[in-house]
């Protein structure tokens, strides 16, 4: 009997997001790796320790990780199988689905978007700034477009692709232990002080995790915008991530744009090169990116339809 685990999950990540009221009620499983992270930082990264003390620390940090997070993982897969029996893809579905984020990617990018179409780039700008790590109070119109559908294209692998392929990989511990080594990179993995070692272990295996997962992302975000192809070959590498660049530059081929370039984090600016090439980014260039976004989405679907259909 083939069990649509993966499928289900993405259904129901599209249909229902993560309800505000359960956000509220029980917080979200993410929220909870980012505690238990910040506490181990506050207590184990500890300036006045030698690089390799804290680069040694944040190895620790990883291997608390991934065997909290599998470990919890294999429970509740073992548990559902032994209640459920063959009528356990259902519920194994459900402790999936927090792990997915189609609809939440989405429903932050709108806004950008319906704010630069309105004219108010006030607004399109703390919007933005939502999503995104670099300072936004003075981006143009195209500033803030390209940091909108770059966030789409990143997060389209962080936040849908890699999370997909690991649960059908290893199942809810494959799920679950990449969610968590991706909370990690987003919090330490950073090479500016006083990340620069405890972080180092974090962000390289969550280079490794999303190795398959950002190329694919790549190839069907080409696939769903019907070009982009000689671009994403082209500029991939221009990102500093040996993984972001792929979607991204996927992105500014199809959409036929410049994505990337100058920008500031935290008041330093950073000349990062083009991605890309053709016109501006804007408001018509959001909407497009996020229409391919679907189609891209809805690829997912289908191959994890087959996938789990040829899996039984």
């Amino acid at each position: 009997m083939a069990e649509p685990v993966a499928l289900t999950a993405l259904i129901l990540d599209a249909a229902l997001g993560w309800p505000g009221r359960l956000h509220e009620r029980i917080g979200h499983p993410v929220g909870g790796f980012a505690r238990i992270i910040d506490g181990v930082e506050r207590r184990w990264n500890r300036t006045e320790g030698s690089d390799l003390a804290r680069r040694w620390a944040g190895i620790g940090l990883l291997a608390t990780l991934l065997v909290m997070a599998g470990g919890i993982g294999a429970a509740m897969e073992w548990g559902i199988r032994h209640w459920a029996g063959d009528f356990a893809w259902p519920w194994l579905a459900l402790a999936a689905w927090p792990g997915l984020a189609q609809r939440s990617l989405y429903a932050h990018v709108v806004p950008v978007t319906r704010a630069l179409a309105a004219g108010d780039l006030d607004a399109a700008r703390r919007t933005v700034g939502w999503i995104v790590g670099r300072d936004t109070a003075v981006l143009d119109e195209a500033g803030v477009a390209r940091a909108g559908i770059e966030s789409l294209a990143e997060s389209f692998c962080d936040g849908v692709v890699a999370p997909l392929f690991w649960l059908l990989m290893l199942g809810l511990p494959g799920l679950w232990a990449y969610k968590a080594v991706n909370t990690a990179d987003s919090l330490v993995g950073h090479k500016e002080a006083p990340f620069t070692d405890f972080g180092w272990a974090a962000a390289r295996f969550d280079d490794l995790l999303n190795w398959v997962p950002a190329r694919l992302a790549g190839f069907l975000l080409c696939i769903a915008g019907c070009g982009g192809w000689a671009v994403l070959w082209r500029d991939h590498r221009c990102h500093a991530s040996p993984n972001a660049g792929w979607p991204e530059a996927a992105m500014a081929g199809a959409l036929a744009v410049r994505l990337g370039g100058p920008a500031r984090y935290d008041g330093v600016p950073q000349d990062k090169p083009w991605m890309g090439e053709g016109r501006e980014a804007d408001v018509r260039a959001m909407r497009a990116g996020l229409r391919v976004y679907l189609r891209a989405c809805l690829m997912l679907w289908l191959l994890a339809a087959l996938w789990e259909g040829m899996g039984r």
